[in-house]
């Protein structure tokens, strides 16, 4: 049969077939929708995928701890947001206010949650039946094994074997038994630690997404001798997650009794606090009340919530008269501090009030507090030397005119808008401004009131949260460095022990030991075994082979 050169050229030809209809191309094989799918679906749950997003997700956390988070400090944003005109807009834009819960990293969360998943499951089958398997029978060739030992002994082969799997049993081998050998395996935890440091991660994932979802955090400023019950309008600040029930605040409450600071006296340390504590009496819902101390690191757990002491400061107490002689404000007013030193700003506001005319107006205060005075500076004003109580200042100036209170916007309670308030002024037209210690009264102009500063009182600040995947994602973070640690320092090892005959009566055993990394633990361990070994069956010389008549030296002799 004769070819043609086209023929010839097709058959001999190695450029793979463009065959459209086989779904092959040029390139190979040609990957439809499912194919890509399951092409994707192998790349994300990878082992190197997983690992690349675990990286992503921890670079993603940077800058929810560099950059100022709505959630934890607005007033931080707003002013970030003021001092930097190109950037600030920029990061609402792409969430960086808002880290944990933008759109990209939620994406990197869910993507590496899938992620693991896909790892885990897989592995977790196949682990299930490494474990159902019994070990691999011996290899032929014993004595290539890194770990080897050999001799001959007078106990017969079942015997030897019977040894063997009683030693090995003892030392927590799972056993396997063939006609001449005995093969055992160990280490398996490595592999179920393995498992248990990757499900930790997915429990610690839960967790945090759990406590982000479901959590509730607020804060409360509570002078002494007041209270605070766990209700939305009692809070200065509060924030949830997105599932979150305001409907179900735990009922619960407290009172501050009484709070103490102390404070390092002298040394390099003058100033630096020693010691915080509230002693409070709190309450839950259809329960009496209890005492209890609330300190840095000991906060009040109730009702599944925990109450943490956050800060503290100084409330000069307060009385404002009116020009009709009656009182128009008294109580606490809580000063803000400034500095290390308790340096401390804060306003009064008093909306009821009444003039010497009978007209209604409202009055407003302005003013520092030092809880240590030692003189004013020309640049800084009034600063406190010391934190404690040991020669308490007030300095206040006085307004009068709209608070703007009534003007249905909401204002900082430690603020004074004095836009639309005129200020008051001596007889020579100085605005009126004071020093004040505790018992001192400050007399308004023209028979307008007065303002008597009685005591000072003590405040502290409370954050009340609740989350509640935060005990999930502790125990998936013990869990995960239990896992961790047995897959590092767990090795996974075979032993084989053969006892054949040797057709003189005797038995060779040879026993080997092969682990799946390098580690001389694996020799240690079975020249232990082979000394248990050695114990039952003791070795014999091996005996030589007889030697031919031939071959007798006398023999020789005479033949020469």
């Amino acid at each position: 049969m004769s070819t043609t050169k086209t023929d010839a050229a097709e058959v001999m030809s190695s450029a793979p077939a463009d065959d459209t209809g086989t779904g092959e191309g040029p390139g190979g094989p040609q990957l439809g929708p499912v194919g890509w799918l399951r092409w994707l679906w192998r790349q994300l749950t990878s082992m190197r995928v997983a690992l690349v997003l675990l990286f992503l997700l921890s670079l993603a956390a940077v800058p929810g701890s560099l950059v100022p988070q709505e959630g934890s400090d607005p007033v931080k944003v707003q002013d970030f947001v003021d001092r930097h005109e190109t950037l600030g807009p920029l990061y609402e834009k792409i969430g960086m206010f808002h880290v944990y819960s933008s759109t990209w990293f939620s994406a990197v969360y869910i993507l590496l949650f899938v992620s693991l998943i896909g790892c885990i499951v897989p592995r977790t089958w196949q682990f299930v039946g490494v474990l159902r398997a019994r070990p691999p029978a011996a290899p032929r060739r014993l004595e290539r094994m890194p770990a080897h030992a050999r001799w001959s002994t007078d106990a017969p082969a079942d015997e030897v074997l019977a040894a063997a799997r009683r030693i090995l049993g003892r030392r927590r081998f799972r056993t396997g038994a063939s006609d001449d050998s005995v093969a055992a395996e160990k280490g398996y935890l490595r592999e179920a630690g393995n498992l248990v440091f990757h499900i930790a991660l997915i429990v610690m994932l839960v967790g945090f997404a759990a406590g982000q979802l479901y959590m509730s955090e607020g804060t409360k400023l509570v002078v002494e001798g007041d209270g605070f019950a766990n209700n939305l309008t009692q809070y200065d600040d509060f924030k949830d997650g997105n599932l979150f029930d305001r409907d179900d605040l735990g009922g619960f409450g407290f009172t501050l009794d009484e709070f103490t600071g102390t404070y390092e006296r002298s040394g390099p340390q003058r100033g630096s606090a020693r010691d915080f504590r509230a002693d409070i009496t709190y309450w839950e819902a259809g329960g009496e009340e209890k005492k209890a101390v609330v300190s840095s690191n000991h906060p009040l757990e109730v009702a599944g919530y925990k109450a943490y002491l956050t800060g503290h400061g100084y409330a000069p107490v307060v009385t404002v008269r009116d020009g009709q002689g009656d009182v128009a404000y008294r109580g606490p007013a809580p000063f803000l501090p400034m500095d290390g030193n308790v340096t401390s700003q804060g306003v009064v506001k008093v909306t009821d009030y009444v003039g010497k005319d009978g007209e209604r107006d409202q009055l407003g205060f302005s003013g520092i507090f030092v809880p240590t005075f030692e003189g004013a500076s020309a640049t800084r004003g009034m600063v406190s030397a010391f934190p404690a109580l040991d020669n308490p200042v007030l300095f206040l100036t006085a307004y009068r005119g709209d608070l703007g209170v009534d003007s249905g916007i909401a204002q900082n309670v430690y603020q004074l808008d004095n836009e639309r308030m005129e200020q008051f002024t001596d007889a020579d037209g100085t605005p009126l401004a004071q020093m004040m210690k505790p018992g001192d009264t400050m007399e308004l102009p023209d028979g307008a009131g007065s303002l008597t500063f009685e005591r000072i009182d003590e405040w502290a600040t409370f954050q009340v949260t609740s989350k509640p995947g935060t005990d999930l994602a502790l125990a998936g973070a013990i869990a995960a460095i239990a896992g961790l640690s047995g897959s590092l320092f767990i090795q996974r090892r075979r032993v084989w022990v053969r006892a054949t005959p040797d057709g003189h009566g005797r038995t060779v055993v040879e026993t080997a030991a092969l682990g799946r990394s390098e580690s001389a633990r694996v020799a240690e361990e079975l020249g232990d075994i082979a000394a248990l070994l050695h114990n039952e069956a003791p070795a014999v010389p091996e005996q030589q082979p007889e030697q031919r008549p031939d071959t007798d030296p006398d023999t020789d002799k005479e033949r020469a």
